[in-house]
């Protein structure tokens, strides 16, 4: 087991855990089965195949690493991808990476500490097109994911939370869509927008081109624009997303809402 409690099974997408004792004994061994599951990254693959950058958000175990594997896969026939690895969760354990990541590159982490540093190495050294990321979650991993998207690389990269809301109160991954902050306006803009005049705005550009909310896996919520939901959100104003269902037969149903009560609903 590496210093994350975790071990892979070489050249597979399994991985056991270890559960601990207050002594540091192993009294558990939690085994997950993993799989590649080709044509889940359908429902979104015309957003992945834009060059735009994509936040993927959901709860743990939704499907956000299978969808990571996929857009590795058939990114990969068209553009340089690199992986950046964290816990072997995309591409397997071993040096030789899983089959199902396609032509891409793996770039694998010594300690979840220096994932931002493989990070910033990865862009320097290898002139990726597409960099993924799995797990976003340390305000050092969000400055080097800024500092790639301005370097003109695609990145897609995944992070826990149920919304976009969530992600903006979330003051450590905040900035990956831009972040808040604390604005005091003049009489005469307080006014004319109606406001008091202390108000939270959007404190830069997004990090992510996209945000894709999965909630389930045939069913996602996606912010094509998330600079404008950030500030619609702030402002109080009914957010527009898009809902996608995948259907029986494999196909794709995108419906367009106009707020996120309706949205709920469908």
């Amino acid at each position: 087991f590496g210093s994350d409690n975790r071990a892979g099974i070489e050249r597979t997408l399994h991985r056991i855990s270890a559960i601990r004792n207050r002594k540091g004994k192993i009294i558990g061994l939690p085994c997950r089965v993993g799989r590649a599951v080709y044509g889940t990254i359908e429902i979104i693959k015309d957003i992945v195949m834009s060059d735009k950058s994509i936040l993927l958000l959901g709860r743990p175990g939704v499907g956000k690493t299978t969808l990571l594997r996929e857009a590795a896969r058939v990114r990969g026939e068209e553009r340089r991808v690199v992986i950046v690895d964290t816990s072997n969760e995309i591409a397997g354990d071993g040096d030789i990476p899983h089959p199902a990541i396609g032509r891409s590159r793996r770039m694998q982490v010594r300690e979840t500490t220096l994932q931002h540093e493989v990070m910033i190495e990865a862009v320097e050294n290898h002139m990726p097109q597409v960099i993924i990321i799995d797990e976003i979650g340390r305000s050092e991993e969000a400055i080097a994911a800024r500092t790639i998207a301005e370097r003109g690389v695609q990145l897609i990269g995944t992070a826990h939370g149920n919304s976009l809301e969530n992600l903006l109160m979330n003051p450590t991954l905040s900035d990956l869509v831009g972040g808040i902050e604390s604005v005091t306006l003049s009489d005469e803009e307080a006014r004319r927008r109606g406001t008091q005049k202390s108000v939270l705005e959007r404190k830069a550009p997004p990090t992510f081109d996209v945000l894709v909310e999965i909630q389930d896996r045939q069913h996602v919520i996606i912010h094509h624009d998330v600079g404008a939901a950030v500030d619609a959100f702030l402002r109080g104003r009914a957010l527009a997303p898009e809902a996608r269902r995948m259907d029986d037969e494999g196909g794709t149903n995108g419906i367009a809402h106009d707020g996120r009560a309706r949205l709920e609903q469908f």
